[in-house]
């Protein structure tokens, strides 16, 4: 009874002392947003696969087209969950590193329910046909003042945290969080100069023109993917891998090496996805220079993340958290050596506009983002509600669904990409194409299929996830009336 009265005593401090609330929220929407995204994923996965099949259960319905879908499944992944992981991880991070509550629990507040209202919005525009048409930056303008205002207020937060640190020293996921945010919004600010039809309409004209508007939005496209699905989420890796490992980071210095090499480096790589375009050649040649030099900053991150594991390596046969954590080092280190390597232009002439860059894309998204978000949401979710994890065996068959998920789709995409890639540019004697495109398609059909198999194992595991949470959740409201009556 006495140390009931004790452990509540101590959790009712802790939460006196830092903002749990909010982060409570971030991670409930994580979960929500996740399957949201992941099933629309599915949904689109089978629409290319089996067409006259989802034909014939949407009808005509101009709103559950693969063209209006597809930007919801990728801002439901990107922005929806992985956004609210990063704010719910962050939020958390940075409290308990810095010993400081957050800056203030109003701005905090409001980039919750602003976050919120910038998806809905979102979604609602690209089913109903508007969207800029710009990869991950579909939103409408009016939607993008709202991203900026949001994030200012993030940063506020963030920064405002780490100023009124007890802590002396700031801990390195600290610095790549901070990293992504001050990146993000640069990005976000310049891909997003648009200028409107009018005040009145949701549609705008970007500012740059040609090969310059391209430029722009691959430089954004393509740090995107270095600041906020990778910067951001090292932030998350560097602190819950060490917390569940119970080990010190292997090397603090190589991670501050990691830290600087990777911003420096990322900035520039953004022009290998213009090979073979009107961009200059000089241009595209620094983008994949810059590319190849990011695999040893890269490399460097993933082994200072594995080597952190030396000594607790036993807890990799029993904690399926650590299982979740060491498959998501190994895909970050298996997709930054794949993306050099597409960036030259000798394999990019092969892998570009087929579906081994879809495949690049979701070995980094579904092994590494994902991976290393769901065991860091089993390590937190507990420790936010002051539970035991509900059930340890369903956190081990999800993580076995989410890694043959992965491999299923992967495998399917690297078959397919190079498939076509060898059949676009099969010509016979005369210089003919030996295949017509409607042939390449006809020969992605099995590979299309069991990509959406894959889809459909991860996404089942993320509903796992989300049970299990739900339960351990409830049983800790179950729990707090017996342990205010003790």
């Amino acid at each position: 009874m006495a140390q009931a009265q004790a452990a509540t005593a101590g959790q009712t401090s802790v939460q006196e002392e830092y903002n749990y609330h909010v982060i409570r929220q971030f991670t409930v929407m994580t979960l929500v947003w996740g399957i949201v995204g992941m099933f629309v994923g599915v949904f689109i996965a089978l629409e290319l696969a089996y067409p006259e099949l989802m034909y014939a259960l949407t009808g005509s319905s101009e709103y559950l087209n693969f063209n209006r879908l597809r930007p919801v499944h990728t801002s439901g992944v990107i922005f929806a969950f992985g956004g609210s992981a990063l704010f719910a991880t962050s939020y958390y991070v940075v409290q308990r590193t810095c010993q400081a509550r957050l800056f203030s629990d109003r701005l905090a507040s409001f980039t919750f329910w602003g976050w919120q209202a910038i998806i809905v919005l979102s979604v609602i525009s690209y089913v109903t046909g508007y969207t800029q048409s710009r990869e991950y930056a579909e939103m409408p303008w009016p939607v993008d003042i709202l991203i900026a205002l949001v994030w200012v207020a993030y940063f506020a937060v963030f920064i405002g945290t780490i100023m009124k640190r007890r802590q002396p020293h700031i801990y390195v996921a600290n610095w790549f969080y901070m990293a992504f945010i001050v990146a993000t919004a640069l990005l976000h600010i310049f891909n997003n100069l648009q200028v409107p039809v009018a005040w009145n309409s949701m549609e705008s004209y970007s500012v740059f023109a040609g090969v310059q508007d391209a430029m722009t939005q691959w430089w954004y496209g393509h740090n995107a993917v270095g600041f906020y699905l990778t910067a951001a989420f090292l932030g998350m890796m560097y602190y819950f891998v060490p917390k569940q490992a119970g080990r010190p980071v292997y090397s603090y210095r190589l991670s501050i090496i990691h830290f600087w090499a990777l911003i420096f480096l990322y900035m520039w790589a953004g022009p290998h996805h213009l090979h073979w375009t009107s961009l200059p050649d000089w241009v595209s040649t620094l983008g994949a220079t810059f590319s190849i030099m990011l695999l040893m900053p890269s490399w460097g991150g993933m082994i200072n993340g594995i080597m952190t594991l030396s000594g607790a390596w036993e807890k990799l046969r029993t904690d399926p958290l650590i299982k979740f954590m060491v498959v998501a080092l190994s895909f970050y280190g298996m997709s930054t050596f794949e993306g050099p390597m597409m960036a030259l232009q000798n394999v990019n002439a092969l892998s570009h506009y087929t579906d081994w860059t879809i495949g690049h894309v979701h070995s980094g998204a579904l092994g590494w983002v994902g991976m290393i978000t769901f065991g860091s949401l089993y390590h937190l979710v507990p420790r936010l509600w002051n539970t035991e994890l509900y059930s340890v065996r369903l956190a081990n068959v999800h993580f076995w669904l989410a890694t043959l998920g992965v491999l299923f789709y992967i495998v399917a995409m690297w078959i397919s990409g190079i498939l076509q890639g060898l059949m676009w540019r099969a010509f016979d004697d005369y210089g003919n194409l030996v295949y017509t495109f409607a042939e390449s398609v006809e020969a992605m059909h099995p590979f299309y299929a069991m990509r959406a198999f894959g889809g459909i194992l991860y996404l089942a595991g993320m509903i796992l996830l989300t049970y299990n949470c739900y339960k351990t959740i409830a049983q800790a409201k179950a729990a707090q009336p017996a342990a205010a009556r003790a």
